[in-house]
């Protein structure tokens, strides 16, 4: 795909090499979304389209809410414009007490083979196997503060489904038909409310389609960001 675009992935705070955010005040959505939009700055890009996976999408959204003109178009990928339900609240607060106890490692190992699709109704397939194993191994680098600050942030976000309503471009949704993490059905229920939208369901994958399904993924994002750069 970079040999197509100019493609910008950014390490948020606590992901890859950049520092966890400090202090005691609560990192939001919008603290990162301020992040990205200080890359783009940095970069002077103006305008771009902006796809964003889970996490990814939730930031996204906040930077849409705060920043529209600066998006040609936007994608949530296995994201929703939808705030917690209570039940999924508690959720995320009884895993911050597991990673406060356990560490970010001992808590990302058996997350992370969840978010992939089930082959024989009990675990993935041997390469999908392969490929968690080896974000595990990554999660190594992980804090948890930088975890805790993330499910915090996820937590604390609000229903952004009015942007979703609001923004005049082209909204992209990529769903996986049997994601866990956000339900094939909550995905449904938002992709009616842009004006555009272009939804592609992704029959063979959970959570994690740029991995279980890499080509269609990456064929469905290069003909969405093309048409939206080129138009």
């Amino acid at each position: 795909m970079k040999e197509h675009f100019h493609l910008i992935v950014p390490d948020l705070p606590g992901s890859g090499k950049s520092q966890v955010v400090s202090g005691d005040s609560e990192v939001g959505m919008e603290d990162y979304a301020e992040v990205v939009k200080a890359i783009l700055d940095e970069e002077k890009i103006t305008e771009c389209v902006m796809l964003g996976h889970s996490l990814g999408g939730y930031i996204t959204l906040a930077f849409a809410e705060k920043y529209s003109s600066s998006l040609n178009a936007f994608g949530l990928v296995h994201s929703s414009a939808f705030a917690d339900s209570e039940e999924k609240k508690a959720a995320r607060r009884k895993s911050i007490e597991f990673i406060k106890n356990n560490g970010a490692y001992e808590f990302l190992k058996p997350s992370i083979l969840g978010l992939f699709k089930e082959s024989d109704g009990s675990k993935p397939s041997d390469p999908l196997i392969e490929q968690s194993a080896a974000l595990i191994e990554k999660g190594r680098s992980f804090t948890p503060q930088a975890l805790i600050q993330y499910y915090q942030a996820m937590i604390a976000r609000p229903d952004r489904t009015e942007v979703l309503k609001t923004f005049t471009g082209p909204i992209l949704f990529i769903i996986g038909e049997y994601d866990n993490a956000v339900p094939f059905q909550q995905s449904l229920q938002q992709c009616y409310l842009p004006s555009i939208s272009q939804v592609h369901i992704l029959r063979n994958s959970a959570h994690m389609g740029m991995l279980e399904e890499t080509d269609r993924v990456n064929e469905i994002i290069c003909k969405f960001s093309d048409v939206q750069i080129c138009k």
